[in-house]
């Protein structure tokens, strides 16, 4: 007799019992070993990017695997927001999906679409074929599907910036991340995260989503930065990632034992 399983809360169902700003992280690397260290870390979130990151679909399902045994939540950042790509994450049982650079209220009621089922949506139905259902071991998984997944959209840009407050109120968004890397370039700003017109921008969106009722996140590798994001509303902050804790780790073990290089490039923010 199959066992009957049942899903883990989503991202969305973590932020609406959530009694304090939630912490997370990137999985840049592509390693499920690397993804699994992170989990157990004690933080709230592990992104896991397909964006800016050497992954497939196959280490995007390893890196969902090694993270499931741990409380943190796991999100899967799509490379673009595409009907396909997203039906093949959702397919691989990526509960909760982020997609970046959504500027419009049309882009962010397409992802929503994306990622439900007819009639309310265009995902391609083929949940017996695959982890999502857990090969239907989730029962009534098709007609509960809606309420097993999560959505979160990027305001990356000034596009994105002056459409936040009706990206936030729209149906099925169930969460936004400010990008102030990508936003700040937007603002020719570039690599400037911490300029104060980009803080300010960050906090609009705050704002803005704290008036729809809809949680903002923000990436803010600066502790004082993430520290005031926190302090302004948001209601989760990613606070590293993988790859940089080891740069700048690694860096720093040279420093002591070889010696600092006097050419060393100071370390970017995300």
């Amino acid at each position: 007799m199959p066992i009957r399983l049942n899903p883990t809360p989503t991202f969305a169902d973590r932020l609406k019992q959530a009694d304090r700003t939630l912490y997370g992280m990137w999985s840049c690397a592509g390693s499920p070993l690397v993804a699994e260290i992170c989990a157990g870390s004690g933080l709230d979130i592990v992104l896991i990017d397909g964006e800016h990151s050497p992954v497939n679909l196959e280490s995007i399902l390893a890196q969902l695997q090694a993270v499931a045994p741990y409380p943190a939540v796991p999100v899967v950042r799509a490379p673009f927001g595409d009907t396909v790509i997203l039906k093949q994450l959702l397919d691989l049982g990526a509960q909760n999906i982020l997609v970046p650079m959504v500027d419009s209220v049309a882009q962010a009621e397409a992802m929503v679409r994306a990622v439900r089922y007819p009639p309310h949506g265009v995902r391609g139905v083929g949940s017996a074929l695959a982890r999502s259902s857990r090969w239907s071991r989730i029962p009534d998984y098709l007609a509960r599907a809606s309420d097993l997944v999560s959505l979160t959209v990027q305001i990356e840009t000034t596009d994105g910036l002056e459409a936040a407050a009706d990206i936030a109120a729209v149906d099925g968004v169930d969460a936004l991340l400010v990008g102030p890397a990508d936003l700040a370039a937007s603002m020719d700003l570039l690599g400037q995260q911490n300029h104060p017109d980009v803080v300010a921008a960050v906090e609009r969106v705050i704002e803005a989503g704290l008036a729809a009722g809809t949680p903002v996140g923000v990436n803010a590798f600066d502790p004082a930065t993430a520290e005031r994001y926190a302090a302004a509303g948001a209601a989760y902050v990613l606070v590293g990632a993988d790859v940089t804790l080891l740069a700048r780790a690694s860096e720093a073990l040279a420093d002591r034992f070889v010696g600092a290089s006097p050419d060393a490039p100071a370390a970017a923010s995300y």
